[in-house]
């Protein structure tokens, strides 16, 4: 009898914590909190310090090694419009956009660039990577951030998160967190130069 008194009374204590925090939350306002950060392209609740690199700006340059042992630079496709694109192989969403990100690219990959960045270091192994891209047959250039330095860069806090850039090296879109459809990457590409 004594045990069950007991969980009534914690559970009616949290009840009132609950109450409480609604309640001064409500009066004080959440435009007050510290803590929130709106990121209104994406409707996400970042700082601003993790906005990531923002339309209009030169996409910083990196090296990466793909999934065949080359090295790549994303100088490399200057004067080629690129989705730049940060994904791992246990990320749902990721999962959720890459069939339409392949049939995007067998669309219009004479006319973008689709380079897919995994965030390796997140990776049970460089093995579950190249199994996945074998799997489902995705011939998009896949490079490996092995030390997450290009994520942290294009600050890729969530995943996927997409950039498109320019012929001219230039973000030309806001940078998208989520996952794509393939009407999506269709109608990005029509606003890119």
């Amino acid at each position: 009898m004594y045990k069950r008194w007991l969980g009534i009374g914690i559970i009616v204590i949290l009840i009132g914590i609950m109450i409480f925090n609604f309640i001064d939350e409500k009066n004080n306002g959440s435009s007050s909190n510290p803590r929130t950060f709106e990121n209104a392209e994406n409707n996400d609740v970042l700082p601003p310090e993790m906005a990531g690199i923002k339309e209009g700006e030169l996409a910083p340059n990196f090296e990466l090694e793909t999934l065949d042992g080359d090295h790549v630079q994303l100088s490399d496709y200057r004067g080629k419009k690129v989705l730049l694109n940060f994904w791992a192989t246990w990320c749902g969403p990721c999962r959720q956009e890459m069939p339409a990100m392949q049939d995007f690219y067998e669309e219009f990959g004479d006319d973008i660039e689709i380079l897919a960045v995994n965030v390796t270091s997140s990776e049970k192994s460089i093995d579950d990577v190249q199994d996945f891209i074998d799997e489902f047959e995705f011939t998009y250039q896949t490079l490996l951030d092995t030390d997450m330095d290009v994520s942290n860069i294009y600050m890729a806090v969530g995943l996927p998160t997409t950039y498109f850039i320019g012929t001219d090296g230039i973000i030309q879109a806001p940078r998208k967190i989520g996952p794509m459809t393939y009407d999506y990457m269709v109608e990005t590409l029509q606003i890119l130069d």
